[in-house]
């Protein structure tokens, strides 16, 4: 059975609007010593290989790396729940060096864990040429994005979600981040009578992420409160997939809880935009923070096609797909 409503006031610090939110609400440079750091990083992996899965932040001198993400994490735990730092040299790294870096940076904040079922811990989100659907990720397409939360079908979705740009689309692909908790307040002001129907179940389509003999949906709210702690868990695309997977009609109030809430979250002003840049690194709190992005058209050459390296974080649970 769902949680109440939170019964105290959520944070105010999550309680913020794209269009009242300061510009460098956030965004976070990345500190030359640091820089430095990682350059003898890569030079050192470059020169001796180690499998990326192998890769664990104290096998390395990073003292300036270590100190940094502390205040990473300080801006998803104790600020507005995202991050964006600025940035790594994507031009003068290997790749296999760039997608190490990536990953014990992001190793300081949370584990990194499974992104499939079959075990796949890095993720490349890029258009594959495939349209959305049940077995194929929004992010794999050049579709445009509802706000959502990473995982949101799953058991055990991730504490963190972290995105680095290694390359841009020719046009579009506009980021967007959202706070779950100023939508709600807004829900609770404008729909009181439909937000409660919000933190009771809905069908999620679990996207084949599953062994071949377990079931396709899951079962639970898209909102929870844990110790008075607002957690969503949102994908429009995943819950009317699950509907139908499970051959069940959405009830008239939920899919008007869902559609209030979707408006809310989409309304002028609501969410954050930004462009992404090579080299930049996104970091959000998944339970507290929906984001998207807008469709866009990609370079026809391969080599220059829109690139971004996806990691998700979590420290509890187990490392597998489903925790």
């Amino acid at each position: 059975m769902a949680e109440p409503l939170p019964s105290r006031a959520l944070p105010q610090r999550l309680l913020w609007r794209g269009d009242s939110l300061s510009a460098d609400a956030g965004r976070i440079a990345l500190p030359r010593n640091v820089e430095a750091e990682l350059d003898r990083l890569v030079v050192s992996l470059d020169r001796d290989p180690v499998p990326l899965l192998l890769l664990r932040p104290e096998d390395f001198d990073l003292d300036a790396s270590r100190t940094f993400m502390r205040d990473v994490k300080q801006s998803l735990d104790g600020g507005p729940g995202f991050a964006i730092v600025d940035r790594l040299p994507v031009e003068r790294w290997s790749e296999s060096g760039l997608r190490a870096v990536w990953w014990l940076l992001a190793s300081l904040v949370a584990r990194p864990v499974a992104q499939k079922w079959d075990g796949t811990s890095i993720y490349d989100v890029t258009d594959l040429g495939r349209p959305p659907g049940n077995g194929v990720r929004p992010d794999v397409t050049n579709a445009e994005q509802n706000f959502h939360a990473d995982n949101s079908y799953n058991l055990v979705p991730p504490h963190y979600v972290g995105l680095l740009c290694v390359r841009t689309a020719m046009e579009g692909g506009v980021s967007g981040i959202v706070s779950f908790a100023a939508a709600h307040e807004e829900m609770r002001q404008r729909h009181p009578d439909l937000l409660p129907r919000l933190y009771r179940p809905f069908h999620f389509d679990r996207q084949r992420e599953h062994a071949p003999d377990d079931v396709m949906t899951t079962w639970h709210p898209m909102l929870e409160s844990e110790q008075d702690r607002l957690i969503a868990r949102l994908s429009r695309f995943q819950i009317r997939n699950g509907y139908k997977l499970a051959g069940a009609d959405l009830d008239p109030e939920g899919l008007a809880a869902m559609e209030a809430f979707e408006a809310i979250l989409n309304a002028p002003g609501m969410a954050a935009q930004f462009h992404f840049e090579p080299g930049q690194m996104q970091l959000i709190d998944n339970r507290a923070l929906g984001h998207k992005r807008t469709g866009f058209r990609d370079w026809p050459e391969p080599e220059r096609k829109r690139l971004l390296i996806r990691l998700w974080l979590r420290d509890s649970g187990g490392r597998a797909y489903n925790g």
